[in-house]
C-alpha cells in the first residue's frame, strides 16, 4: 500500500497532524458551542409560536364539532388523541433536558456545555443501554407508532404518515465510515451538552410541526386554506336572547374575524344604560372581553359602538346585543301524578314557578292558596268544599305575552293519630312502676308534615277496677292506685286519648287505643 512507502518522518507528521485534529475536535471552540445554544434558543421560540398555533387549530376544531357533530366530532377525537401524545413527547423531553442542565448554575452559558457527561452516563454503559435509554428510544418509538396507528386509513394522511416514519424513526444510521452504528449511538453517544439539547429541542419542533400540518389536513377545505380557521370564528345574531316553545328561531350564522393587531381606539358601552368602566372589559386577541356579572334575572342589554381608526378618521362600528339572565336551578322538578295531594287543617307549603319566567312575573290563584314570597306559597284548604282544588298559574313573557297552566291537588284529611306509651304503640309488654311514670302521648305514623301532639287527657282501666278519666299525660293517683290493684299478667287499656295539635284548624280523628301487659 501508498502508506507503506512514506518514511518515518513522514509517517510522524502525518500522526501528528492526526492528533492535532483531535485535539480540536475535543476543544470545541467556544464560537461553536454558542452557535448551538444561539440554534436552540431560536428552535424554543418557534416551538412556542407552533404550540399557540396548534392549541387554535385545536379549539377551532372544538368549535366545529360542537356546531356539526356528526361531521367532526370523529375528527375531534383523532385530534384529541394526537394532541395527547405529542404533549406527552413533549414534556418528556422538556422533563429531561431539565435534568441535563439541573448541575448548571446558568442553563444559558453555553460555552461551557462542551461535555457530554449526563447523557453518557445516563444512557450507555458500554456498548449496551441503561433503563433511560431504553425509555427514550421507547418515548420516540411510542410516539411514531401511536401517531401511525391513529392516521391508518385515513384519506389524505398517507405523506403525512411517511414523514412521520422518517422524522422519528430509530432504525441503524450508517457512519462515514459505512459501518452501521445503532441510532441513539448515532446521535448521542459523546456529543457536547449543548448540542444533545439542541438535537432534542429540534425533536420537539418536529412534534409540533407534525401535529399542525395533522390539524391542518384535518381542517382542510376551501376556508382553511384561504384565510386560515385561527384567525376566524362563527357567531350567532338573534333578534332577542331566549326563545319559546312553537316559536320562529331567526337566528342568522355569520363569520367573524378575530385578530390581536385589529384594536378599538376607543370603547363606549353601556349595560342596561349604565356606562361600562375600563376595569369591566379588557382588549385581548382584537376581541373586547367583558368581565361583568350577569346581574338579576331578566335580559340585559349592551349597546354602544366601538371606534377604530382607518385613514386617519374614526370608523364607529354599534354594538347592540342582549343576553338573558335565568335563576340558576338547583333541584330537578320530579312529581308523582297521582301524588298531588294537600291536607285540610294545615298550612301547605307550596313552590310554584314557570321555567324561564322571573318570579314577579308569574300569578297562582285558588281557593285557600297565599304567596309567601317569590316562589313560594302556601294552601289552606280547611273551609274548601269538595276533595279536589285547581291551582292556576299565569306567566308574562319579556314580550308582553302571556302563557298560562293549571294543577289539580286531591284534599285529604288528617290521617288518625296513633296513642302511644313511651313512645311505644299497640300492645306493648311494661313494667308496672315503668307504666306509672310514662307519658301518654300520640302521634301521626308516616305523615310528612311535623306536627307534634299534645295530649291533654286520656281514659284509664285496669281489669276487675272502675274506668278513671284522666287530665294530662301522665297517671293521676287514682289512676295509680288502680295499677297497684293490676295482676301480674293484666291488660291495662288507654283510650279515649284527646290529643292536639298547633296550628290545625280541624278537630283531629280519634287516637287509636294502648294496651299495655304488666310483666310484673
Amino acid at each position: 500500500m501508498a502508506g507503506n512507502n512514506l518514511s518515518p518522518r513522514q509517517k510522524m507528521i502525518n500522526l501528528m497532524y492526526l492528533i492535532f485534529i483531535a485535539m480540536l475536535a475535543l476543544n470545541m471552540s467556544k464560537e461553536v458551542l454558542s452557535a448551538f445554544g444561539l440554534m436552540n434558543e431560536k428552535l424554543t421560540e418557534s416551538n412556542q409560536a407552533t404550540e399557540s398555533r396548534n392549541a387554535s387549530f385545536v379549539a377551532s376544531l372544538e368549535v366545529k364539532a360542537a356546531d356539526q357533530p356528526d361531521k367532526y366530532k370523529p375528527l375531534k377525537a383523532k385530534a384529541d388523541q394526537i394532541d395527547a401524545l405529542a404533549h406527552k413527547f413533549d414534556g418528556y423531553l422538556e422533563e429531561l433536558k431539565g435534568k441535563m442542565t439541573a448541575k448548571l448554575d446558568d442553563p444559558t452559558d453555553y460555552e461551557i456545555m462542551d461535555k457530554g457527561d449526563y447523557l453518557d452516563q445516563n444512557f450507555f454503559k458500554g456498548d449496551k443501554l441503561k433503563e433511560d435509554g431504553q425509555e427514550f428510544l421507547s418515548q420516540i418509538n411510542g410516539f411514531r407508532d401511536g401517531v401511525v396507528k391513529i392516521l391508518s386509513g385515513e384519506k389524505g394522511m398517507e405523506g403525512i404518515i411517511k414523514e412521520v416514519k422518517e422524522k422519528f424513526s430509530t432504525d441503524q444510521e450508517v457512519n462515514r465510515d459505512g459501518i452501521k452504528v445503532d441510532w441513539l449511538d448515532y446521535h448521542y453517544k459523546g456529543f457536547p451538552l449543548v448540542a444533545s439539547l439542541t438535537k432534542m429541542t429540534q425533536l420537539q419542533s418536529d412534534i409540533k410541526t407534525t401535529e399542525s400540518e395533522i390539524l391542518s389536513t384535518m381542517l382542510e377545505g376551501e376556508l382553511s386554506k384561504q384565510v386560515s380557521m385561527t384567525n376566524y370564528t362563527t357567531l350567532m345574531e338573534t333578534s332577542k336572547s331566549a326563545y319559546f316553545n312553537g316559536e320562529q328561531f331567526d337566528g342568522q350564522i355569520v363569520l367573524g374575524r378575530k385578530d390581536a393587531s385589529t384594536k378599538p381606539k376607543r370603547v363606549e358601552l353601556t349595560l342596561d344604560g349604565r356606562k361600562l368602566t375600563e376595569n369591566q372589559y379588557a382588549i385581548e386577541d382584537g376581541k373586547v372581553k367583558l368581565k361583568i356579572g350577569t346581574g338579576g334575572v331578566g335580559e340585559h342589554k349592551i349597546e354602544g359602538k366601538l371606534i377604530f381608526g382607518e385613514g386617519g378618521e374614526e370608523i364607529e362600528v354599534p354594538v347592540k346585543s342582549s343576553f338573558a339572565t335565568v335563576a340558576k336551578p338547583n333541584a330537578a322538578t320530579i312529581s308523582a301524578d297521582k301524588m298531588n295531594v294537600v291536607y285540610r287543617g294545615v298550612k301547605n307549603p307550596m313552590t310554584i314557578s314557570f321555567a324561564g319566567v322571573p318570579d314577579n312575573k308569574v300569578t297562582a290563584s285558588a281557593q285557600g292558596l297565599s304567596r309567601a314570597g317569590g316562589s313560594k306559597y302556601v294552601m289552606d284548604a280547611t273551609r274548601i268544599q269538595g276533595r279536589e282544588v285547581t291551582i292556576n298559574v299565569t306567566g308574562t313573557l319579556p314580550d308582553g305575552g302571556k302563557v298560562s297552566d293549571n294543577a289539580k291537588f286531591r284534599i285529604k284529611d288528617l290521617p288518625k293519630p296513633t296513642g302511644t306509651v313511651r313512645g311505644e304503640d299497640g300492645a306493648i309488654k311494661m313494667q308496672r312502676n315503668s307504666l306509672k311514670i310514662s307519658t301518654i302521648g300520640a302521634k301521626f305514623d308516616d305523615f310528612d308534615f311535623e306536627l307534634p301532639l299534645r295530649v291533654t287527657g286520656f281514659k284509664f282501666k285496669v281489669p276487675g277496677q272502675p274506668t278513671i278519666n284522666v287530665r294530662g299525660s301522665k297517671l293521676d293517683s287514682r289512676a295509680q292506685k288502680a295499677l297497684a290493684k293490676a295482676k301480674r299478667g293484666s291488660g291495662v287499656q288507654i283510650f279515649d286519648i284527646e290529643a292536639k295539635a298547633s296550628g290545625v284548624s280541624v278537630i283531629l280523628k280519634k287516637v287509636s287505643p294502648v294496651f299495655v301487659e304488666l310483666t310484673n
